[in-house]
């Protein structure tokens, strides 16, 4: 399992490749939500993701004489595994669903990786990746299924306990959950008394299936503006016993809620957040009642939104 000690340890290794985003804090969003709403701008990251930290601490530690690195990816682990690579000098092969926003995908043939879009949903493609990697006895990277990938995301959370030592609550949106592992197990190892909340789209509540039911189950996934966070997760992925065990809530909100939250980024910050990104915002939104009086981190994880497919979501065509 991933302990604090890694997290550190990912913190020092990538260091020189990502970089320390801005945490803002927004008065109107502090207004609108009646909580003091810092924003954790992951969005600027290297890959304008989040992703690009837990890709570089996975990468760094794969045996150099791999010749080949395999990943599945809805778009921004695989853009993120394919700079690490670049990086590196290692050769990488995505997979992605043929839906893969173009934002997305072409970024991960320009960092010279193979690119193989050809998945009906982001499941077929883990499956094809899975596969493929064991054929040709190549390292498999999981967005969320890896421990180094976990540490590398959690390095997020030391940067919010250094940067606002009054933050009592943060809240993360939950694909595969890696993301929320990292900072939940950082969080509770070191500010315990932090709450660290998680928002899930209603299109794809795997986790919160899995709370109802004690462990992973299969879901009914449906479509959804927030597509990084769509599909269902390895019935053995390690993310599970940190979101059971430390996270301490999830939200699930519906599609209009996702879209109200990146209309109200674009209009009260000039943020353009992907639909995974605004749900966070979304969750607090939602659960006004909740945050009262509280200070807030939403972390917003990245803006690899297509620029048209953004302006007619916001109503600016």
């Amino acid at each position: 399992m991933v302990t604090v000690d890694d997290v550190t340890a990912a913190r020092a290794r990538i260091a020189h490749g990502v970089r320390k985003t801005a945490l803002i804090v927004s008065p109107a969003l502090s207004k609108a939500c009646g909580a003091d709403v810092l924003l954790k701008l992951e969005l600027s990251q290297v890959t304008c993701s989040f992703k690009a930290r837990g890709a570089l601490n996975a990468v760094l530690q794969v045996d150099p004489c791999t010749q080949l690195i395999v990943t599945a990816s809805a778009g921004n682990h695989g853009r993120a595994v394919a700079w690490a690579a670049e990086q590196a000098g290692h050769r990488a092969v995505v997979f992605t669903p043929c839906s893969a926003p173009r934002t997305k995908i072409e970024p991960i043939v320009a960092h010279g990786a193979e690119l193989r879009a050809q998945a009906a949903n982001y499941e077929d493609a883990e499956q094809q990746a899975i596969v493929f990697a064991n054929e040709h006895g190549a390292t498999f990277i999981s967005p969320y299924n890896h421990p180094h990938v976990i540490a590398g995301a959690g390095t997020i959370a030391l940067e919010l306990i250094e940067e606002d030592d009054a933050i009592d609550t943060i809240v993360v949106p939950i694909g595969g959950g890696g993301l929320i592992s990292g900072i939940a197990l950082a969080v509770k190892a070191l500010r315990p008394a932090i709450r660290v909340i998680g928002v899930e789209v209603e299109a794809s509540a795997a986790f919160t299936a899995a709370r109802a039911a004690g462990r992973i189950v299969p879901i009914a996934v449906g479509p959804t503006i927030a597509d990084g966070l769509g599909g269902n997760v390895e019935p053995e992925t390690i993310t599970w016993p940190f979101i059971r065990d430390l996270v301490d809530g999830i939200i699930v909100v519906r599609e209009p809620d996702v879209l109200s939250a990146m209309r109200l980024l674009a209009g009260a910050e000039h943020v353009r957040a992907e639909g995974a990104a605004a749900t966070a915002l979304a969750g607090v939104l939602a659960a006004r009642a909740d945050f009262n009086a509280r200070r807030v981190a939403v972390v917003l994880t990245g803006a690899n939104i297509d620029p048209d497919v953004f302006a007619r979501l916001i109503g600016r065509v």
